[in-house]
């Protein structure tokens, strides 16, 4: 198929927004992981590590690369379905809860970190790209395969450093630092990925939309708000349970 290659470039103002987006994700998720584990060995609060997953994959992970999405630019009407970014939001969130809640299970062991790290870091990158599928145009993209096998990579070697650090910061400096890790980790995965497609524009008639499909200018303030109020909730759960330990101790002294 014929077609022109495009020169794309990246609006930075929209890439500072997902990176901080996805330091409040990481952050969020770093600071329920503690109350994931249960107060006896083998047994894991699904519950908390859903809400894990949820800033975790939701905000830190499928947030950050929606808006590092709209940050592309490329002189072409580009659209998004609905229908693959609500599945690719599932597939963060679950595979990061399940990853979360396996490393809890147990004391944590190298073994474990092996295991849960690159599966979770290969869903991660079904959801890149799954995301990246659902980005429409009058075009196709042209990739780069030895770019695309880099960013799995990378997104697997993030997600184990991401439960490594869930897992071993307790402190709030080393969690913020480790949330500004996960942060460029996660980005750089992302913007990797980016890299590895090349548009070619198909049509003459470049600002026509195609139908049945979401807007940039739809997203952006949205994804935006959404992400950083579900991570307000998850921390304000944790905290009213917390306060509801807390009682429950207080009245069993």
């Amino acid at each position: 198929m014929n077609g022109e290659l495009l020169t794309s470039s990246f609006d930075m103002a929209w890439v500072a927004v997902s990176f901080m987006v996805s330091v409040v994700g990481a952050y969020t998720a770093l600071w329920v992981v503690p109350s994931v584990a249960g107060p006896r060995g083998g047994q894991v609060n699904w519950f908390n590590a859903g809400l894990s997953g949820l800033a975790l994959g939701g905000v830190g992970i499928w947030s950050m690369h929606f808006l590092g999405m709209l940050a592309y630019e490329v002189p072409l009407a580009v659209g998004y379905r609905p229908l693959e970014l609500v599945v690719s939001l599932v597939a963060a969130v679950v595979v990061s809860a399940i990853a979360i809640g396996y490393m809890a299970a147990r004391a944590f062991s190298w073994r474990r970190l092996l295991l849960a790290g690159p599966l979770a870091g290969l869903g991660v990158a079904v959801m890149h790209y799954l995301g990246m599928y659902g980005m429409r145009f009058r075009g196709y993209f042209d990739w780069s395969l030895g770019i695309v096998a880099l960013s799995v990579g990378i997104a697997m070697v993030a997600a184990s450093a991401a439960l490594w650090l869930a897992f071993h910061t307790r402190r709030r400096a080393h969690r913020a630092i480790a949330s500004l890790v996960m942060g460029v980790a996660v980005c750089t995965m992302h913007y990797t990925g980016m890299a590895a497609a090349s548009v070619v524009c198909t049509t003459a008639n470049r600002t026509s939309f195609l139908p049945g499909l979401l807007r940039p200018s739809d997203l952006g303030l949205a994804i935006t708000v959404v992400a950083l109020g579900v991570a307000l909730m998850v921390a304000c759960d944790v905290l009213v349970q917390r306060w509801h330990s807390g009682e429950r101790r207080g009245l069993q002294t």
